[in-house]
């Protein structure tokens, strides 16, 4: 493991040609590279366009600088951003040279990993750096805002006191065994258990919703081979993807792309045909086709209007529900030459449109838009999608909210009781960083790009 001591550097812009690009240097040899590169005092927090001057005397770049001094920067150690020009070869000898001045690269995340270890982050909002970075969408960027703002710390905090009031008054019943747990006091500590297992139910529920943000809302488009499922396709891209044909098959295995809808990234999969007779290869595409639509989190069925309502596969009909899946009654241009017409099952919201002259296609997206939105929390400004670490981390504080609340309830052992809310508080300690475990840091910060 590195020492905490070194200084490291890294670039902190993506690797390629560019107008500008920073190096960011953090650790305590920043406060003598400072007047030995730039040959003047460095004032914290002011940028400052000076000369870069590597060991042999000559100038590198022509930068801007800034000096953060320690506890006042990103890590909490200090601290220099060096912005130069984008060359990649300006780059390079200005790392060359830092390191020759005794500084060592970075790894992966080491600059968010000491901002967290050095009590400036926590560990949500270090993760959220990544999120922030990855993000696609206005949804997913506003999320991740929030919780490098620290808001799931915040929630996570309120929860914790609720349980760390409900863990002492069940530990002084152990501490002073010869008193038994009035029922009065175990109503309070109902009470309070109750109260803490709704607060870690309700940023659980945010689980679906952070994936999504994160993933993309996987989108598949479903329906019989020339209900326009291609056509679909490409309207929304405002492109060609897709090939379009009237002879039906033409779409063989799936089809993914990705479209921002208003502010919400979604990943587009056009699937095989559901020929109710279809060819081996055929088969092996609507076998895919089915598998897509479990992993889906929304499904866009579209029929044909000018033709009779299909009937469903059985084994798909299991796996759509009124909540993820919207009818779409395409071709509605060509319903005055049609005598037939199809309809949505009961319980179904449908809409109609065309792909063809992108009719209705704007109240397809507002209800794309809606139904994401309804997932999400109610109040934009307090955005919460917990990733899978911490579903985990809340899954298993539930469980033992849930054995305490049934011990408590059967009027069983205390010590009992007592352990189950510090596997909880353990639990829920791993959200926010109260761990100490190295190989879980370790595997965290090693997704993080270099630089950050």
């Amino acid at each position: 493991m590195p020492s905490p001591t070194d200084t490291i550097a890294a670039p902190a812009t993506p690797t390629g040609t560019s107008a500008v690009a920073l190096v960011r240097v953090s650790g305590p040899a920043c406060l003598e590279l400072g007047p030995a590169i730039f040959r003047e005092t460095l004032e914290p927090r002011e940028a400052t366009h000076l000369p870069y001057h590597d060991q042999a005397g000559e100038i590198v770049d022509d930068v801007l600088v800034t000096y953060f001094a320690e506890p006042r920067s990103y890590t909490g150690e200090h601290v220099l951003e060096i912005s130069t020009h984008g060359n990649p070869a300006i780059i390079q000898l200005v790392l060359d040279d830092l390191f020759k001045r005794g500084c060592r690269a970075a790894d992966p995340g080491e600059f968010t990993r000491r901002a967290f270890l050095n009590g400036n982050l926590d560990l949500s909002q270090a993760e959220a750096v990544m999120d922030l970075i990855h993000a696609r969408s206005a949804r997913a960027i506003a999320a991740a805002n929030q919780q490098l703002r620290g808001s799931l710390g915040q929630h996570m905090a309120k929860i914790t006191d609720e349980l760390l009031l409900g863990l002492a008054r069940v530990e002084a019943y152990i501490d002073f065994p010869e008193e038994d747990l009035p029922t009065e006091d175990r109503r309070i500590v109902a009470e309070l258990l109750d109260s803490v297992l709704r607060g870690t139910k309700r940023l659980l529920a945010t689980h679906r919703y952070g994936d999504m943000l994160r993933d993309g809302i996987k989108t598949v488009i479903l329906g019989e081979p020339n209900a326009g499922k291609s056509s679909l396709m490409n309207a929304l891209l405002g492109r060609d993807r897709a090939l379009v044909s009237d002879q039906p098959g033409t779409t063989r295995d799936y089809l993914e792309e990705a479209v921002m809808v208003g502010p919400h990234w979604l990943r587009l999969i056009d699937t095989a045909g559901l020929n109710p007779d279809p060819g081996e290869i055929e088969r092996q595409g609507i076998a895919k086709t089915f598998e897509r639509v479990a992993e889906a989190d929304l499904v866009l069925l579209v029929f044909d209007v000018t033709r009779p309502t299909p009937p469903l596969p059985g084994e798909l009909r299991g796996r759509l529900n009124p909540e993820h899946t919207r009818i779409l009654l395409n071709k509605v241009d060509l319903l005055e030459r049609s005598a037939a017409k199809a309809v949505a099952p009961e319980g179904f919201k449908s809409l109609e449109i065309s792909a063809l002259t992108e009719t209705g296609l704007t109240d397809l997206e507002a209800e794309i838009v809606a139904w994401a939105d309804a997932l999400g929390p109610t109040n934009q400004n307090d955005q919460i999608a917990v990733n899978a670490r911490h579903a985990d981390a809340l899954r298993r504080a539930i469980e033992g909210l849930e054995s305490a609340l049934t011990h408590l309830g059967a009027n069983g052992p205390t010590e009992l009781m007592a352990s189950d809310l510090r596997s909880t508080l353990e639990a829920l300690g791993e959200i926010s960083g109260r761990i100490d475990n190295e190989e879980v840091l370790d595997r965290l910060f090693s997704t993080f790009c270099i630089g950050k």
